[in-house]
């Protein structure tokens, strides 16, 4: 068989698992349909959506949505969701609420308030929501934004804000920014601390690096994929604490529930009693959410997520008319608001009791995702199939959150490395071309997980052998092309695609720096100790104090035995130097730009402790191996 660069066709086993899936659900109801195209005011075709510069950052010309069809190389579950969220323009939720879907990952939504739009979660980049609010004003008549309802700390909910409103309209008092309790500390943290590492898993999860079609991304489950414009940030005005609380926000009365530990750490839901409407954030998305992501965050709660839906019934699902969120497309009439609710937190609370059961039986992680089966009355069910979510890691997510990474087997406690396993291997195996002969053979009888395991084997010892890579690809891609998750296809689509053709830039968003500048002291210097290498900084012993002086802060920072310890409010008497600062003297110091240290940061003491300090601050590699060593 020859092995090559080329991407492949479906192969006999794949068709197979499609059939299969065809057998299983029922193609033939329309209702998810009937949703996603009610109440279209303004259908947009080919919707392309530029920069500045011109750069196209945003765009839904994907030839293979253009009309219903079956392809071979996409699952047929997976490829309705992708059409569906293919439907693009502006939509009425009721009179008076407004969505705009396909301009983003994510829904610009717009409320009518008495003197202008609320605007709830504007999507990812600002050039994208600028383009959603310019679509709401042409069909429906310019007004102003007179508040933004943000719901949660994902970029995909926040990132577009200064394309709607400047941040001179929010500091003068103009426009309200509303969000949930500790919003602006986690979108800081998420999206810094790990930052790097994350944008480089996003690549895989999002299939930024793909193009879209037939053989490359297709959808995400919540959406079709990541815009890559502008990220911005404004620090808001006003904080959601507790359930219960309301708002008259420019005369429409909003209820909130609070959601934290749910998709995000703090999250919030909201009822809007005269329309009968109730917000479920990403709580309720018509299909199966993550209680972990692939990209990597932290674990969540699937019991306080179960529990937070039954909560939202039990206060507004008596009333409730209309249920509506920031992705996919809204579901009308109490009763069918009521069955979503019920049937989705039984998907959270299922997984997590299952999995709590078998954890407790003594099953692993890895034996816990294939044993654990959704009881047929929820498998079939359309708002609850695995588009972005799956049953597999978010099994394994539950048992991570209680039990951590070891699964209780000594033999784990210290594996060894990929190279070192697939150098053993192969000495077992009697050599590397007898590895390869198995995985040609799991290949062709569609094993392509196995094979995929041989193959990357190799790849790890033989980083350079070509047909190992491309042997390794063609199983991946089969897999991708089964995946009904979207996150899935990506993931197994973009390894095949780096063995084939090496590491591409993925087209990420770009950052502003916004939330950079807004995160306080304190998360600047955990930052701080992120950065510094601890084998290049552990014979180094650099204390300083620091007066940081539009807060009003006072630290001790000390560099020893490789790590940067903060003490908060005390100054010592031993310290090398005392950094006199504004809080954006922090931010100069973790950019290492010398000018600007020089114009904020007065020294007393050292002159060299600040240079001292951040040589040994590491520079990340964006680009660095995933599929291979």
């Amino acid at each position: 068989m020859e092995y090559n660069d080329l991407p492949k066709p479906a192969s006999e086993a794949t068709r197979q698992i499609h059939q299969a899936m065809k057998t299983l659900l029922d193609f033939d109801d329309p209702h998810e349909k009937e949703c996603a195209l009610r109440n279209c005011l303004k259908k947009v075709e080919n919707l392309e959506i530029k920069n500045a510069e011109g750069e196209v950052i945003w765009s839904q010309k994907i030839a293979c949505l253009d009309q219903e069809q079956e392809v071979e190389t996409i699952n047929p579950s997976l490829y309705r969701n992708a059409w569906l969220n293919h439907q693009t323009g502006l939509f009425k939720v009721v009179d008076g609420i407004f969505q705009v879907r396909g301009y983003d990952m994510s829904n610009l939504t717009v409320i009518a308030g008495e003197t202008g739009w609320i605007v709830c979660d504007p999507l990812i980049s600002c050039e994208c929501s600028a383009a959603a609010l310019a679509l709401v004003n042409a069909v429906l008549g310019t007004r102003p934004v007179s508040a933004v309802v943000i719901s949660h700390p994902h970029l995909d909910h926040f990132g577009g804000i200064k394309g709607i409103v400047s941040e001179e309209a929010v500091q003068n008092g103009s426009v309200p920014i509303i969000v949930p309790e500790h919003y602006t500390d986690y979108a800081a943290s998420e999206n810094v601390y790990a930052m790097n590492a994350m944008q480089r898993r996003a690549c895989y999860q999002y299939g930024t690096a793909l193009d879209f079609g037939e053989t490359g991304a297709i959808a995400m489950g919540i959406g079709m994929g990541q815009s890559r414009g502008t990220v911005t940030f404004i620090r808001p005005t006003d904080e959601i604490r507790q359930t219960g609380e309301s708002r008259i926000i420019d005369g429409v009365e909003f209820i909130f529930q609070m959601t934290p530990e749910t998709e995000s750490p703090a999250e919030m839901c909201w009822y809007l009693p005269q329309f009968k409407a109730l917000w479920m954030a990403e709580l309720c998305n018509a299909t199966m959410h993550n209680l972990y992501t692939l990209r990597g965050t932290q674990i969540r709660d699937g019991n306080a997520w179960a529990f937070a839906i039954t909560q939202a019934r039990a206060l507004f699902g008596s009333e409730a008319e209309v249920l509506f969120q920031a992705h996919n497309w809204p579901h009308w009439g109490n009763q069918e608001v009521n069955e979503i609710l019920e049937e989705t937190a039984a998907v959270y609370k299922f997984i997590n009791d299952q999995t709590l059961l078998y954890m407790n039986k003594g099953l692993t992680p890895n034996e816990i995702s294939h044993t654990i089966r959704l009881p047929k009355s929820l498998e079939r069910v359309w708002t609850t199939r695995p588009y972005y979510g799956t049953l597999s890691h978010n099994a394994k997510a539950v048992y991570q959150r209680y039990l951590g990474w070891y699964d209780g087997n000594p033999v784990n406690l210290n594996p060894l490395l990929p190279s070192e396993q697939g150098q053993k291997l192969i000495e077992l195996a009697g050599g590397l071309e007898a590895v390869l002969e198995q995985a040609e053979k799991a290949l062709e009888k569609g094993e392509y997980q196995w094979a995929a395991e041989l193959a990357n084997a190799v790849v790890f010892v033989h980083p350079d052998h070509m047909k190992a890579r491309y042997l390794c690809a063609d199983a991946l891609e089969q897999l991708g092309y089964q995946a009904e998750s979207g996150p899935w296809r990506n993931c197994y689509l973009n390894g095949a695609d780096e063995l084939r053709h090496g590491v591409k830039t993925g087209r990420q968003a770009k950052n502003s720096g916004d939330l950079a500048r807004c995160m306080d002291s304190r998360m600047m210097l955990d930052y701080l100790g992120i950065l510094i290498d601890g084998e290049q900084a552990e014979d180094k012993d650099i204390k300083l104090n620091l007066t940081i002086t539009d807060t009003q802060e006072k630290f001790c920072v000390h560099l020893i035995h490789g790590a940067l310890l903060v003490y908060p409010k005390i100054h010592e008497k031993d310290a090398r130097a005392t950094l006199t600062m504004p809080r954006m003297g922090l931010a100069a110091i973790l950019s290492r730009n010398g000018d600007l240290q020089a114009k904020l940061i007065q020294i007393d003491g050292d002159p060299n402790c600040i240079a001292e300090l951040t040589e040994a601050i590491t520079d990340f590699d964006k680009r660095f191996a995933i599929i291979e060593p």
